[in-house]
């Protein structure tokens, strides 16, 4: 590892990195995937609208991604690139435990994490699979059950209101105060038939199949299933290091072909976007795969091997 150079090394291992892995490998690039194991498609008990699938869970997903790039000979290294360095000559060398890898092309898939307020029990919830991140994913599922969506009122307010397509019985819990919501913000949530609780959450629990909060006065809401609504760190920080170009959230800006403002280096899925959707990070995937590819200098198909065995090339007359 210390001494070769990989045509690409791919910072994240999540549907966007797993799936340029596997166009990359299949073009014969000698392709790195760099991943702490913490991607956020294991939170996800089990997606509804990735297309083929009528049902998968996100770490099947993962695993049968990281399946086919294997089977094509792509490399994978467990760990976290602490620092991501852009030499003269144009390569890449991302450290890694203080080992250095070197490649030609870096595609950055390392996405979001998703804030989590001091909120009691929300961590051990998210994990039982009581709590779902996604409404674009699986809202569908949450056809006409009793909807909570938990976080700051003024940021919840808005996937509140998106979850009334799915439910009549849509509670806003506020992990601030309540009353700090203006006189318009009242209005769209009333004029939707969305309730505002009267008091901050400070816990929630897992109560039988769904979940419970627990507000400041004690009294207890009960849901069957629970949206945060909290906000995201975008993981752009290796990018934005080298002088990467990104918006006030940190997503990063790429053009049509998923190329940052650094040369050779690209980025994929929702350290771009916003719209954290796995089609979506696939999608760039596949593009941002084909780029780094034809902006490599080709690697031609040796005849030898391309021999069939006992096959004899005739000469021309």
């Amino acid at each position: 590892m210390r001494t070769d150079t990989f045509d690409c090394v791919i910072v994240g291992g999540g549907p966007a990195g797993l799936t340029a892995a596997i166009y990359l490998a299949r073009y014969l690039r000698r392709t790195c995937v760099i991943d702490d194991g913490s991607s956020r498609a294991l939170l996800i008990p089990e997606s509804h609208n990735y297309p083929g699938f009528k049902g998968i869970a996100g770490p099947e997903l993962l695993r049968r991604l990281h399946e086919q790039a294997a089977q094509y000979g792509a490399h994978f290294v467990r760990g976290r690139v602490e620092e991501l360095k852009h030499e003269a000559d144009g390569t890449f060398v991302a450290s890694v435990a203080g080992e250095p890898i070197q490649a030609r092309r870096v595609l950055l898939a390392t996405g979001i994490v998703d804030e989590k307020p001091a909120v009691g029990g929300l961590k051990e919830v998210v994990y039982q699979g009581a709590i779902r991140f996604c409404p674009i994913c699986d809202g569908y599922e949450a056809l006409d059950k009793r909807i909570g969506v938990l976080g700051p009122v003024k940021t919840a307010c808005t996937k509140a209101l998106f979850m009334r397509t799915y439910s009549a019985d849509v509670t806003l819990l506020a992990t601030d105060d309540p009353q700090s919501a203006g006189a318009e913000l009242h209005a769209k949530l009333e004029d939707a038939g969305v309730l505002l609780a009267p008091k901050p959450v400070v816990a929630v629990e897992r109560k039988d199949e769904g979940v419970a909060a627990v507000l400041q006065d004690g009294e207890r809401y009960q849901f069957d299933t629970l949206y945060p609504a909290l906000g995201t760190d975008v993981r752009s920080g290796l990018a934005t290091a080298l002088g990467a170009r990104c918006n006030d959230s940190g997503n990063l800006f790429v053009d049509n072909h998923q190329h940052t403002s650094v040369v050779g280096l690209y980025a994929a899925g929702d350290v771009v976007t916003d719209l954290h959707q796995i089609s979506v990070a696939t999608g760039h995937a596949a593009i941002a795969a084909t780029a780094i590819h034809n902006s490599l200098e080709r690697n031609l198909r040796d005849v030898e091997a391309s021999a069939a065995p006992g096959r004899r090339h005739k000469a021309r007359a």
